[in-house]
């Protein structure tokens, strides 16, 4: 048993008990995609989660730096190699264990066996998101979905028994992406009386941009996505109870400033 008046985590008592901080310390989680990941990792890591799978085949890129947990010197690394050594410098005694390799139809099952929760930061460029999410799903497997909205987070999980994101999907299209997730997100809001009309305008602008560019986001939600998947990973292991998909969290402070 950790006993926090001897330990690193000295400061989470009173939020953490010393039960739930030896559950988080050996509870295994598969972080699939390292962009937003590599700062849920950390964030996790720092709260006590020590048994920690990263995979991702990319590279760390300039434009990585304006929200990802990399500096000037990792630009060319391997991201899952990069993000590693920073964890480790965190906390040398964590089971940091890398793949740097994407996600493909054929690894997808490997990577998420022996793990009991998931985290999708995958890229929705093809199909794999979706059956990341359909496997862990038959394994048992908890999966929480982290969204950068740029001025705000949004966090749904995917529990094992309920629906998954491809309800979402509509006949007409004939791909799904995030975008979908934020405009389910979007209108379930404003059919509650909680309209995020500086969401809209977003997805709006990016639609009408003439170049095909990636979403636009902010470090403001990564960090705040950060910290809620954490909480959420919290919760699962400890076993207390989350809002599953279809429902969702949303935490900007965009809603005060008008």
């Amino acid at each position: 048993m950790i006993q926090q008046t001897e330990h690193r985590y000295i400061r989470n008592r009173l939020y953490i008990s010393d039960q739930e901080q030896q559950q988080i310390k050996d509870y295994s989680i598969i972080l699939a995609g390292s962009g937003i990941g590599s700062i849920i990792a950390e964030c996790a890591l720092r709260l006590g989660f020590e048994r920690i799978t990263i995979i991702d085949g990319d590279q760390v890129e300039l434009s990585n730096l304006n929200r990802q947990n990399y500096t000037e010197e990792d630009i060319t690394r391997d991201k899952v190699e990069a993000i590693k050594d920073r964890l480790l410098a965190i906390n040398s005694e964590a089971t940091i264990t890398v793949f740097d390799e994407f996600i493909t139809e054929n690894n997808i099952r490997g990577c998420i066996e022996g793990h009991q929760i998931a985290i999708n930061a995958l890229d929705f460029s093809s199909e794999i998101p979706l059956l990341f999410d359909q496997i862990c799903q038959e394994n048992n497997i908890p999966v929480i979905h982290p969204y950068n909205l740029g001025w705000g987070g949004l966090v749904t999980v995917i529990c094992p028994k309920g629906p998954s994101l491809d309800i979402l999907k509509r006949a007409d299209e004939e791909e799904f992406n995030e975008i979908n997730v934020v405009k389910y997100a979007t209108s379930y809001l404003k059919f509650w009386g909680s309209p995020h009309d500086w969401i809209d305008d977003i997805l709006e602008k990016y639609s009408n941009e003439k170049k095909n560019l990636p979403p636009p986001q902010l470090p403001i939600a990564s960090w705040t996505v950060a910290g809620m998947t954490t909480h959420l990973l919290f919760n699962i292991a400890t076993q207390k109870e989350c809002k599953t998909f279809p429902e969702f969290y949303i935490s900007t402070i965009m809603g005060d400033l008008s």
